[in-house]
């Protein structure tokens, strides 16, 4: 017999009991235990055959996701004939998680804008950015770390973006460097990665802990403040994580809405169907802004990863 899995760590669990409710509850679980089905894109910048690409994903029983264009799910045993495909290799296709995609679609970049990607290696937020905004406009790209600067940049490059200029910086600087410069702003705030969890691979959890979600949260209100104030007033920022934890997402945005009223929060433009929830207006008895409401938590299934996005709107 199998040797049984590991379980998740307690606290985690605490929390999936916490948030999850019990109609996604055994769902979320088998996300678990489980590879994922992959989630992959059209990449517009790259001039390979649109019907040719189309054709082959279909040939890997790839679905298309409802209500964009150019993105599939492909089963989880074609992971390996996908990701060793030339047209992945050179950049024609892209493999991203749907709510890593649902930020950029939550943003809404258009043509000719200058926007601020605050956190933005590995890059593929930025590429898609890019695609979007059909390579026009300009795009400042944001990474503090040296090695992933540079993975950002060779990203890029073989995406083919050509409006990003990049920036190895501190990213909480930013917004005194450059206030009130941007019209969108993308905050995908670095965070205790609690997406990246599963039993199948006790690693992915070893250097989790509370203490270490303290820490993510107070980087981010740090990271928020500056794209708040690099971000013209009308201007729409995005700010998301890969964390399920309120303490990283909600408690962030709380205290960050409370001492700043010109910010409000949109309801999230959301182009395809992903399986989430609402953010909460309340946490362990305390009421939290009411504009939360209108924030998702991607929850994570057999094709999707944990995700929160909100998007705020600075009055003009």
């Amino acid at each position: 017999m199998p040797s049984p899995l590991p379980p998740l760590p307690a606290d985690f669990l605490a929390l999936l009991d916490a948030l999850i409710p019990s109609a996604w509850r055994a769902e979320v679980d088998a996300s678990y235990t489980t590879p994922k089905d992959v989630v992959v894109r059209r990449n517009p910048l790259r001039p390979a055959d649109a019907g040719a690409l189309r054709a082959w994903l279909s040939s890997l029983q790839g679905q298309p996701l409802p209500g964009v264009e150019d993105v599939w799910r492909v089963p989880a045993d074609q992971r390996t004939t996908l990701t060793h495909h030339p047209w992945v290799e050179d950049g024609s296709l892209y493999i991203q998680g749907a709510a890593s995609m649902a930020a950029v679609w939550a943003l809404q970049p258009q043509p000719g804008e200058h926007i601020l990607d605050l956190a933005a290696a590995p890059g593929g937020k930025t590429a898609l950015l890019a695609a979007l905004m059909q390579n026009s406009g300009r795009i400042a790209a944001v990474e503090p770390v040296r090695a992933r600067f540079f993975r950002l940049r060779a990203n890029l490059q073989r995406l083919g973006v050509t409006n990003a200029r990049l920036y190895l910086t501190d990213g909480t600087v930013v917004g005194r460097r450059v206030p009130q410069r941007f019209d969108r702003v993308l905050l995908d705030a670095p965070c205790s990665s609690e997406a990246q969890f599963t039993r199948l691979d006790p690693t992915s959890w070893a250097h989790w802990s509370l203490r270490k979600v303290r820490a993510s949260a107070a980087l981010q209100a740090r990271l928020l403040r500056s794209a708040v104030q690099a971000l013209r007033p009308g201007g729409v920022l995005v700010y998301s994580t890969c964390s399920m934890s309120p303490q990283e997402n909600e408690l962030v945005l709380d205290a960050l809405l409370r001492e700043q009223p010109e910010l409000q929060v949109d309801p999230l433009p959301w182009p395809c169907p992903l399986p989430s929830i609402p953010g909460l207006t309340e946490w362990e008895k305390r009421a939290l802004h009411p504009g939360l409401q209108h924030a998702r938590r991607v929850l994570p299934t057999c094709w999707t990863d944990a995700f929160f996005i909100a998007r705020l709107r600075k009055d003009g």
